[in-house]
């Protein structure tokens, strides 16, 4: 399973710890605000793309959308989806548990603009009831971020 996956990534940390299951489904922003009793741009959802040999991670808040021209202008591709067979194959996380860590190789991470204006967030950790809160800078470390990007709109 994949959320025993991050748990021994965290644990390493000596963070395992931290990884909070819920009862109910937290695979979507909706559902994940509802589970953590928060407001859902705080949500850290991270979107899986195609890129020529292998994929893209994106964390972004969860109020954020994908700008196509902007994602177009910083990864000069366009931004396709992974399938969600491909996203459980590439990823190594099921669509509903994807997250930044303890993922396969070829696997690039970038932190959008729109996660700066919080102190902590809320990404998933392998499954559809999952989650951890990370203050920014150890969603840096811990994601292995490739950098930040500004590639969503709606969320200022």
């Amino acid at each position: 399973m994949a959320i025993e996956k991050v748990r021994k990534y965290f644990a390493q940390y000596g963070m395992e710890d931290r990884i909070l299951e819920f009862d109910i489904s937290s695979a979507t922003v909706d559902l994940a605000a509802k589970a953590l009793n928060c407001d859902g741009c705080r949500i850290a959802k991270t979107l899986s793309f195609y890129k020529d040999d292998g994929c893209v991670l994106i964390v972004a808040a969860g109020d954020a959308k994908v700008d196509n021209k902007k994602y177009k202008e910083t990864f000069h591709t366009k931004a396709k989806m992974l399938s969600f067979e491909d996203a459980a194959q590439m990823v190594g996380h099921s669509v509903g548990g994807v997250c930044p860590f303890a993922v396969n190789d070829g696997c690039d991470v970038y932190l959008d603009e729109s996660l700066k204006r919080f102190e902590t967030v809320f990404p998933a950790c392998g499954s559809s009831n999952s989650a951890i809160e990370l203050t920014i800078p150890e969603l840096e470390k811990y994601s292995k971020s490739s950098g930040w990007v500004d590639v969503c709109k709606n969320w200022n």
